[in-house]
């Protein structure tokens, strides 16, 4: 009778802390402005349908902790005077515990300078530019850095024994760390950048560019560091005006937008660097879990890509960050959980963030595009 009488303690004690668990928590809701219209909707779509996935299966298995999410989603269609505008709208009536999937260099200098982030003690986890950027606090990136991704391009290009380089890039007030960081990357591959030409940020008026590479001694190699729309408008009136250098792209670039605009022939050769693992094979533990929730998921918005595994473990990170944070997770908790979490493997994957590094991953590949259009690395 002693022994059952113990049994039944227990059970009891762990039917009260799991419904003081449950009592405690919270929707937690994660809020997204991107470009859901325009230019880069295909990647804002996407990045969004990739966290969504994986909040979805979360609160299925009964959330972390017992906290369950909700994504809210506003569209500033990629245009950086709408994004702060925006942003303020999501934070009054949505109320989120943390930011995530931003797009544009623009966008997220407007957003910092605008001090929402600091005002509302705001973490912004997971999002895309073309530069490179400053640390800067309440800023927790999940992809390798642009500086990687260039140092990658460089010793590429450099051990197949190409040593004259183009730059073509978005102008702005990131471009010159930027052109900076190119240099320096080529200085270290014994190679030189020949000649620049930048586009106007948050366009893809390509033109201008383009001809001043035509017009110049072409060199042996173009890296590209824009926008998906910018680079697809570049190969393609490049390639149709004569351009024969080998073309090279930031992970920005996109494959899955600009293989819809271009053909197979001026996709061929295409080189692009990705700073996540493939979500079209099953290379690491990340990549099969995503790949078979996606198979267990009819009607998805949009179909799989890069941006929308990025967006994937963009809330792997985030609901572990609230897990940590045990029956209350708040904002300033949220980025103290951010800030703590060294080495946390995804899968395959690893994520590490301290109070002054705040890109989370140095994972960087080279995908090229075959004859056929597809994707090999």
């Amino acid at each position: 009778m002693q022994r059952i009488s113990i049994v039944a303690r227990m059970a009891l004690a762990g039917a009260l802390t799991l419904g003081a668990q449950l009592a405690g928590a919270a929707q937690v809701v994660v809020g997204q402005v991107g470009p859901l219209s325009g230019l880069e909707a295909s990647q804002g779509r996407a990045y969004g349908t990739g966290m969504k996935l994986y909040f979805d299966a979360v609160n299925k298995a009964g959330g972390a902790g017992g906290h369950t999410f909700t994504l809210a989603r506003r569209d500033d269609g990629g245009r950086p005077e709408d994004t702060v505008a925006v942003t303020r709208t999501l934070l009054a009536e949505d109320k989120p515990l943390v930011l995530a999937g931003y797009f544009g260099t623009r966008n997220i200098t407007d957003l910092v300078a605008a001090g929402l982030l600091e005002k509302e003690r705001i973490a912004l986890v997971g999002y895309r530019t073309a530069e490179i950027r400053p640390e800067t606090p309440l800023l927790y990136n999940v992809r390798a850095t642009l500086r990687d991704e260039v140092n990658k391009l460089t010793e590429h290009l450099s051990t197949i024994g190409i040593s004259r380089l183009g730059l073509f890039y978005e102008d702005g007030p990131g471009a010159p760390a930027l052109l900076a960081a190119a240099e320096e990357a080529a200085k270290k591959a014994r190679a030189t950048i020949t000649h620049k030409a930048a586009y106007e940020s948050g366009t893809a008026r390509v033109t201008p560019a383009v001809d001043a590479f035509m017009k110049a001694p072409q060199p042996q190699a173009i890296i590209m560091v824009s926008s998906g729309a910018a680079a697809a408008a570049f190969i393609e009136q490049y390639r149709g005006g004569g351009g024969t250098a080998q073309l090279f792209a930031h992970s920005g670039a996109d494959v899955e937008q600009m293989s819809k605009r271009l053909s197979e022939e001026q996709m061929q050769g295409v080189a692009i660097t990705q700073v996540t693992p493939s979500p079209y094979k099953i290379s690491n533990r990340l990549a099969k879990e995503f790949n078979d929730l996606v198979a267990r998921t009819p009607n998805l918005e949009v179909p799989v890509s890069y941006a929308m595994i990025e967006g994937y473990i963009a809330a792997k990170v985030i609901v572990e960050a609230v897990r940590r944070q045990g029956a209350r997770p708040t904002r300033e908790g949220t980025i103290a959980a951010l800030d703590a979490m060294e080495s946390f493997d995804l899968g395959g994957y690893l994520i590490s963030f301290r109070p002054n590094a705040r890109s989370g991953s140095r994972f960087v590949e080279l995908s090229i595009i075959s004859g056929s259009g597809r994707i090999r690395q």
